[in-house]
């Protein structure tokens, strides 16, 4: 085997470790928590302390309906005990019942408003609860998946970064470094040659160049520097 074709099996390698590293390293960076999830979680307890507020108002309005109509019932009885007889106390006493009443009306609506307004409030937090639910579901399960494929990755990488160094064992030392040298600086460093052209540029290569690249010598391609690859 040539070291031209040793130093190409070798970058083959180092390729795949590199798309490896790569796909690692975006498997990586999706583990963790979710912005959605975490989005929503911050939603539902908005609504919920939307919910607490609601329903302290309704317990609040009805509190004040239950004391204005033990007034009121205090109000008419006295009115219609016929207890009173002056004509002035009774006008004020009616006065008092009616305002009693229209009170009362006001709260009531008030009353009916808020506990529409917790039903609503109440829904919202049953269906941000369920969709938060679902989002954490779907998270759990996707890092699930991530993380199996992280495992799976990190293996493939390892038999791949032991077969980097078998493959790199077998190559002469000083061949191996002109290809280290040649990797930092082009990325890649052999190039195939397919019909008299250079892959890495694509430029027509001389004969002579051909002829000593067929011959196992190590050549570079006169146009890029690249090692050149003849299959």
């Amino acid at each position: 085997m040539t070291v031209a074709k040793q130093l190409y099996r070798l970058q083959e390698v180092d390729l795949e470790i590199e798309s490896g590293e790569r796909a690692l390293e975006e498997v990586a960076s999706q583990l963790g928590e979710s912005q959605a999830v975490i989005n929503t979680q911050q939603q539902l307890e908005l609504e919920q302390k939307r919910l607490e507020e609601l329903s302290r108002q309704q317990r609040s309005a009805e509190w004040e309906i239950d004391d204005i109509s033990t007034k009121l019932a205090a109000a008419e009885e006295q009115l219609f005990s016929g207890r009173v007889k002056n004509p002035k106390e009774l006008t004020n006493l009616q006065h008092e019942v009616e305002t009693f009443q229209a009170r009362r009306n006001q709260l009531e609506e008030k009353a009916l408003e808020i506990i529409d307004r917790v039903e609503q409030s109440e829904a919202s937090v049953a269906r941000i609860n369920s969709e938060l639910e679902t989002l954490k579901a779907d998270w759990q399960r996707q890092q699930k998946q991530l993380t199996d494929e992280m495992e799976r990755l990190k293996a493939t990488l390892a038999d791949l970064k032991a077969k980097r160094q078998r493959l790199a064992g077998e190559v002469d030392p000083p061949a191996f470094e002109f290809y280290q040298d040649l990797r930092k600086g082009k990325g890649i460093a052999v190039a195939r040659v397919e019909q008299g052209i250079c892959r890495g540029c694509r430029i027509s290569l001389p004969t002579t160049d051909l002829q000593q690249a067929r011959s196992g010598k190590l050549v570079q391609c006169s146009s890029c520097g690249r090692i050149l690859f003849l299959p």
